[in-house]
């Protein structure tokens, strides 16, 4: 019976084991390819659609063009494509139509056989970006942008939308002169006091704020658990906080695990107690380290 519990009780640790070594690669890649995927389908391929659409109506205007690339049907061929669509009797299409959708065809089995032409569609959409941004960084830009945020603004639903996806946007890509900055990683007591916080610096206090106190005070940022780009800021004075020697990543890591995960420094002599005393409520467990 003991050594049934000691497999079972192997089999749980290596199975979960392997989970943590399998599952940050395989989410990470899902998520890269998920991405590609949303891009590809969003972005790309309409712009892929107008990329045909254009080359068509080139080719419809200036009939060189295609003939210089090799992509008008021969007689024969236009004789075959006639008799592939099988019209009824007294019923005719002229030979341009044809040869319209004979070069239609041929653009799109570009699309479809070489995946170089596809990529077009994302390079073009790259360039795009690009360009918006060094539009924006001017003057007649900025004000373009400003004019399109206040008509977004004034339609009801969609201007709360836009204000949330605006904020995690300006969050993760802020390239402005003042960027959130976390200077130091801090320990407070937050909701109440007795209970510890761990939090960002990230400031001084507001004018309005410190002229009303006489404490130098600094503003943190507490982030939430599991997902620390949501939390509180509070602003508290520097001499009610402890100064944490951890970095920026190994704190959002303890936020992100609940605690869990934590520098090799930062274990007391209480965690290793705990770990034995979890031991000893775990026989399976006791005996899978035994053996």
């Amino acid at each position: 019976m003991g050594n049934r519990a000691s497999s079972r009780g192997n089999f749980r640790r290596s199975f979960l084991r392997g989970l943590a070594v399998v599952l940050p690669a395989t989410l990470t890649l899902w998520i890269l390819v998920q991405a590609y995927l949303w891009v590809n389908d969003s972005i790309a391929s309409p712009i892929n659609s107008g990329i045909q659409f254009a080359m068509q109506q080139v080719f419809a205007a200036w009939p060189a063009i295609p003939e210089g690339l090799g992509i008008t049907p021969s007689p024969e061929e236009l004789k075959m494509a006639r008799a592939a669509l099988d019209l009824p009797a007294g019923n005719t299409v002229s030979d341009a139509t044809i040869i319209t959708d004979y070069r239609m065809g041929v653009v799109e089995s570009w699309w479809a056989n070489y995946w170089p032409v596809r990529m077009i569609g994302l390079l073009v959409a790259v360039v795009a970006v690009y360009l918006a941004g060094r539009f924006v960084g001017g003057w007649m830009g900025r004000a373009g942008y400003r004019w399109i945020e206040r008509l977004i603004s004034s339609v009801p639903v969609v201007k709360k939308i836009y204000s949330w996806i605006k904020q995690v946007v300006d969050f993760l890509f802020n390239q402005r002169e003042n960027p959130i900055n976390f200077s130091r990683v801090v320990a407070v007591q937050y909701p109440r006091r007795g209970i510890w916080s761990v939090g960002f610096q990230t400031g001084h206090v507001m004018k309005s704020m410190a002229d009303s106190t006489d404490d130098d005070a600094i503003t943190v940022f507490i982030p939430s658990s599991p997902t620390p780009f949501t939390g509180y800021t509070i602003t508290v004075p520097r001499k009610d906080t402890i100064n944490l020697p951890l970095t920026v990543e190994e704190a959002i890591g303890f936020t992100i695990s609940a605690g869990v995960l934590r520098p090799p420094s930062e274990y007391t002599d209480q965690t290793l107690i705990d770990a034995e005393a979890m031991k000893a409520e775990d026989p399976a467990g006791s005996e899978g380290s035994a053996s």
